[in-house]
């Protein structure tokens, strides 16, 4: 029997895939508890319907993450924090520092998509690389001063 799987099936495939399978395997498992449906002509169209509309969604994210990388990499972002002698920082800019900094701007990134290796401890300039999708990855340029 075919079937469209509707989650990950460990040994039968992945969500979306139509596989093979027996019949008592279809009927007694994986139909009763919706990890299946029967791959009927109906069900095929409602699926290849939802992959492009699957493949829309992404594209739309994708030209977001790539408008939102040509913004970023055009703005200094500055960041005050208090400095001793030789403009070493009291305490230390961190990416939950850069993303508020950011949000002032107009400009919503999650910290956890900042990839600094470790916290800015001096004053200057500093090119920090955001994460912003699969494969689109921005330097912003974050600008430090008392």
């Amino acid at each position: 029997m075919k079937v469209i799987l509707k989650q990950d099936v460990k040994g039968s495939g992945k969500k979306g895939d139509v596989v093979k399978v027996s019949d008592g395997y279809a009927r007694n498992l994986l139909i009763p508890k919706g990890l299946a449906m029967e791959a009927t002509e109906a069900n095929m169209r409602a699926l290849k319907q939802q992959k492009k509309k699957e493949a829309e969604e992404e594209a739309a994210r994708r030209a977001e993450a790539e408008a939102a990388k040509a913004l970023l990499e055009k703005k200094i972002i500055t960041v005050e924090g208090k400095a001793g002698e030789g403009g070493r920082l009291f305490g230390s800019i961190t990416s939950k520092d850069i993303a508020e900094a950011l949000e002032k701007e107009g400009v919503t990134v999650d910290k956890k998509k900042i990839d600094l290796t470790q916290p800015i401890r001096s004053q200057g300039t500093f090119q920090v690389p955001v994460k912003l999708y699969q494969g689109i990855n921005a330097e912003i340029t974050v600008k430090v001063t008392e």
